[in-house]
C-alpha cells in the first residue's frame, strides 16, 4: 500500500513538472520583475515559499529582480526611536529623522535578510538600493508637507543586466538620490515598475495582499482574471479599482505603455503565489496586459 502510494504521489510530481516545461521553455533567458511585500514578508511560512519560488525561477533559467518595500518594520523602528509614524495622501511623511530610519530598515536590515534566504535557500542574491552605482536617480515628489518622499526620473540599468547575466538574483530596496545626494524615500511598487520597463520584463509581478482587481472589494469571488490598459483604465475612471489599488493599477499600466508586456497583480498570502501565476494557464491574480497583447498558453501534452 504505502510503495502505491509513493508511486503515485511520485507520478503526480513529475506530470506537473512535465506540464510546466513548455512555460519553464517561453521564459527562459527573460527578466521577471518581483515586488515583494504585504503578508507575504511578515509570514515566516509565507516568506520562505516566496524565497523558494524566486530561487526556482532563478535555477531554470528565468532572471527574477527583486524590489522590496518594508513599511510595517520602519514603523516597528519609528516606534523603537519614539518618532510617530505620519501619513498624508497615502505618503509616509519622511522628515530628516524618518529618511534616516527609512535608510537604516530598507537598505541595512530588510534587504540583507531578504538576501541571506535567497543564498540560504540555494540561489546567489545581490542586495542593492537605488544608490548604488547611480542605478535609480530621484526627485521630490511634488507634494508639500511629506518631506524625502521621492519620484523616478531615471534608471540607469548596466548594474542590474551585469549581475543577472551572471546568474545572481539583484534584491532592490526603493530608496535612491537626487542630483545633491540627498536620499529619498520612494513607493516600492513605483521602482518595480519603471524597473521592469527599463528593463525590457517579460513580467512585473506585484505581491499584493489582495486577490487581485475585484469587480466587487468586498467578494473575491468577483476577481477579474485578465484586463487589457484600456479597460484597467476604464475600471479606475469607474471606481471598481479605488483606494490602495490605485496606485498598483497605475504603476501597472505605466510600465505596460513602456514596453513590459504583461503586469500581474496576485495574491501573496497564497503558497507558491508566484509559481501558480506563471506556470499556470488560469493564474490566480489580475493580468493587465497591452491592448494589441495576444497571450498563448504554452501547448501541454497533456491537455
Amino acid at each position: 500500500m504505502e510503495s502505491e502510494y509513493i508511486r503515485e504521489a511520485d507520478a503526480t510530481r513529475v506530470r506537473i513538472l512535465s506540464e510546466a516545461l513548455p512555460y519553464m521553455q517561453q521564459f527562459a533567458g527573460r527578466t521577471i520583475v518581483v515586488k515583494y511585500g504585504g503578508a507575504a514578508m511578515k509570514d515566516s511560512t509565507l516568506k520562505d515559499k516566496v524565497i523558494r519560488d524566486i530561487v526556482f525561477l532563478s535555477c531554470i533559467g528565468m532572471r527574477p529582480v527583486v524590489v522590496h518595500g518594508g513599511g510595517p518594520e520602519i514603523n516597528t523602528w519609528l516606534a523603537k526611536l519614539n518618532i510617530e509614524p505620519q501619513f498624508k495622501d497615502g505618503l509616509r511623511v519622511t522628515d530628516a529623522n524618518t529618511m534616516d530610519v527609512v535608510e537604516m530598515v530598507l537598505v541595512g536590515r530588510v534587504n540583507k535578510e531578504i538576501v541571506s534566504l535567497i543564498n540560504q535557500a540555494g540561489g546567489s542574491a545581490v542586495g542593492l538600493c537605488g544608490k548604488d552605482g547611480n542605478m535609480i536617480q530621484a526627485r521630490p515628489v511634488g507634494k508639500e508637507g511629506v518631506g524625502f518622499v521621492g519620484e523616478v526620473t531615471a534608471i540607469d540599468t548596466k548594474l542590474i543586466q551585469s549581475l543577472v547575466e551572471n546568474g545572481y538574483v539583484p534584491v532592490i530596496s526603493s530608496v535612491a538620490a537626487d542630483e545633491t545626494g540627498q536620499a529619498h524615500n520612494i513607493n516600492a511598487d513605483t521602482v518595480a515598475g519603471e524597473l521592469a520597463a527599463a528593463l525590457g520584463a517579460e513580467k512585473m509581478i506585484l505581491l499584493t495582499d489582495t486577490a487581485g482587481i475585484l469587480e466587487d472589494y468586498h467578494n473575491p469571488a468577483t476577481l477579474i482574471p485578465k484586463v487589457n490598459l484600456q479597460e484597467a483604465r476604464k475600471l479606475m475612471d469607474d471606481g471598481i479599482v479605488s483606494g490602495g489599488m490605485i496606485p498598483k493599477v497605475s504603476c501597472c499600466v505605466r510600465s505596460l505603455a513602456q514596453g513590459v508586456k504583461a503586469a500581474h497583480i496576485i495574491d501573496g498570502r497564497i503558497p507558491h503565489a508566484l509559481l501558480l501565476e506563471i506556470f499556470t494557464n488560469d493564474g490566480i491574480g489580475t493580468m493587465i496586459v497591452a491592448s494589441d497583447y495576444v497571450y498563448q498558453a504554452p501547448f501541454s501534452p497533456f491537455e
